[in-house]
């Protein structure tokens, strides 16, 4: 898993595998991938949780927002760290365009980096060079 993906054990013993929604975290291999999967790790493991399931996606994930600690949203505090970019793609959220912004303005997390590159083009750039 990594930090915007994980598993959960729901009451009843089932393993759920979430993806938090709106929200895009770097790559393994990308700079802050470990670093976005450590905190995500730290926020809720072990932990009670609540999630607010928005839908399934094509892998059956539950694309879902996540709250901890009684009201803390994991996407969020995620954005506000500095450990993800705000998936444009997938949503118009202007509070998310907000926290992403200001972590970008403060340079927090992957913000200190010149050329932070969005995981989806990471993606994109790997598929291109696995098909040459």
């Amino acid at each position: 898993m990594d930090g915007d993906t994980f598993k959960l054990l729901t009451q009843d013993s089932t393993i759920v595998k979430v993806r938090l929604a709106n929200i895009d975290c770097p790559e393994k291999k990308q700079p802050f991938s470990q670093k976005a999967k450590d905190f995500t790790s730290k926020a809720i493991f072990g932990k009670t949780v609540c999630i607010d399931v928005l839908k399934k996606d094509r892998y059956r994930r539950s694309i879902a927002i996540v709250f901890y600690n009684d009201s803390l949203n994991l996407n969020n505090q995620l954005l506000i760290n500095g450990l993800a970019w705000h998936y444009t793609k997938y949503s118009k959220d202007i509070e998310l365009q907000k926290l992403e912004a200001m972590a970008r303005k403060n340079k927090i997390g992957l913000w200190q980096e010149a050329n932070a590159i969005p995981p989806w083009e990471w993606r994109d750039y790997k598929k291109k060079k696995i098909k040459q």
